[in-house]
């Protein structure tokens, strides 16, 4: 496979002679042994696949990190065969399909770059001029606000105030907006802040198509009306555009947006509505007798052979250091979802410990901490109170907290810094101190 399918193997194989299993482990703090037997494990498998969430990507070498898998894929042939790949789970339902309709500042849709050849034709499309150079990431915009370059925000289904990092400034940037707007099921905490509030329709409550990470466009079938005054998004979006008298949005109905969307976007140019039925489609689809395609790779890369890339350790700029010991890790819990905006006001709320600062027992210890203090939890971008619970699965050296509760916002003390690469924010470690809620550092 590395021979037939890839190029820069031996530039690679230089680099990684370097790390040793006895390196690797004094790096990474995994055991030599148990390094050796992953490895194996993994390079002698029949298939394998590399699954793969936001502890890889949020961080300032998320883009290498990503590339790091893709070698280990690559050099262990583990591609274009069943039970193979590199496989992304995106954080919420969709995302992936909000990529490929552009939502990206760099990108239209199907993946044309703004300031590439097939932004013409969607310019002729929708009988509008594209700016030519990308939009800002996130991060960027929430910059922007809070230094005035931006003074008016639409945010939809999206709740910055608990998911963004540097929540002082994220709340700085929105209130330093002439105009917000928040589409949104509930008046969520980012809601809260908004001068107009557009109650919009749940996932049951309107029809259109997902699309999740194994490509595969999914039929979303209506089984309620939406309560009051709300209503899906595409309708309020037509609405709104036609209040601005834009042309172009005479939608009556989410096939006919699939219609424009086959129309202008290759990859989905055969899954017609009508054909979806309850299994979907797996794009590139591109026409309507075409099956979709299952999986990627089969017999060449996107650009011909895989590279192979070259990247060597670079630690963290949230090493922990004598002023703060702690790594703190932030993450998801197992009955809620994304900001919890949804699973906060149900019933999973009464059987979850949340708003803790998870702990290993013999750094409690060592520290004098009862389980369930209080305390307080600093980084070198803000402090918070919370209570420690003691965990054993918790690494010593590390904190855990979960980023999705109101109570415990746990971002206010996370990094706004950005892999150049991909704009995406060093949240996911931290460097902490633990200091008693009397105020007594310990």
């Amino acid at each position: 496979f590395i021979n037939e399918r890839t190029e820069g193997f031996k530039e690679y194989a230089k680099l990684i002679e370097e790390y040793t299993p006895k390196k690797v482990a004094e790096i990474t703090g995994v055991k030599k042994d148990d390094l050796i037997k992953a490895a194996r494990a993994f390079g002698k498998a029949e298939k394998g696949v590399i699954v793969y969430a936001m502890g890889i990507t949020q961080n300032v070498r998320g883009t290498d990190n990503v590339l790091s898998l893709a070698n280990l894929t690559m050099l262990t042939g583990n591609v274009g065969k069943p039970g193979t790949g590199l496989s992304p789970l995106r954080g919420q339902n969709n995302v992936q399909g909000a990529c490929d309709m552009g939502a990206l500042p760099n990108l239209l849709p199907g993946y044309v770059k703004v300031n590439g050849e097939g932004r013409a034709m969607f310019e002729s499309i929708w009988s509008v001029l594209i700016p030519d150079k990308p939009g800002l990431s996130v991060v960027r915009m929430m910059k922007a606000a809070k230094q005035r370059k931006i003074r008016g925000m639409y945010i939809m289904g999206e709740n910055p105030m608990i998911t963004d990092p540097r929540l002082e400034h994220v709340k700085q940037a929105l209130n330093n907006l002439d105009f917000l707007v928040v589409q949104d099921i509930f008046m969520t905490e980012t809601a809260k802040l908004a001068d107009v509030v557009l109650p919009a329709a749940s996932f049951a409550e309107k029809e259109g198509t997902f699309t999740n990470t194994e490509r595969r466009v999914l039929k979303v079938n209506k089984a309620i009306n939406p309560p009051g005054k709300a209503k899906e998004d595409w309708r309020i979006i037509v609405e709104l555009a036609k209040k601005l008298k834009a042309s172009g949005f005479d939608f009556q109905s989410p096939e006919e947006i699939m219609d424009e969307i086959n129309h202008s976007v290759p990859q989905y140019a055969g899954i017609k509505y009508h054909r979806l039925g309850s299994y979907g489609i797996q794009w590139p689809c591109p026409s309507p007798d075409h099956p979709g395609t299952e999986r990627l790779y089969e017999n060449e890369f996107a650009r011909g052979k895989g590279l192979f890339t070259p990247i060597g350790y670079m630690p963290s700029p949230e090493m922990p250091d004598k002023n703060f010991p702690f790594v703190l890790i932030t993450g998801r819990m197992l009955h809620h979802y994304h900001s919890s905006s949804m699973t906060g006001r149900t019933h999973l709320k009464m059987i979850t410990k949340t708003g803790f600062i998870f702990i290993n027992p013999d750094d409690a210890k060592e520290i004098g901490l009862s389980d369930e203090e209080e305390v307080t939890i600093s980084s070198r971008y803000g402090s918070l109170r919370a209570r420690v619970k003691f965990d054993s699965t918790v690494p010593p050296g590390i904190l855990f907290s979960t980023f999705h509760s109101p109570d415990l916002p746990i971002n206010v003390l996370t990094s706004d810094a950005l892999d150049e690469k991909s704009d995406i924010p060093q949240i996911k470690a931290i460097a902490t101190k633990i200091v008693r809620g009397s105020g007594l550092e310990l």
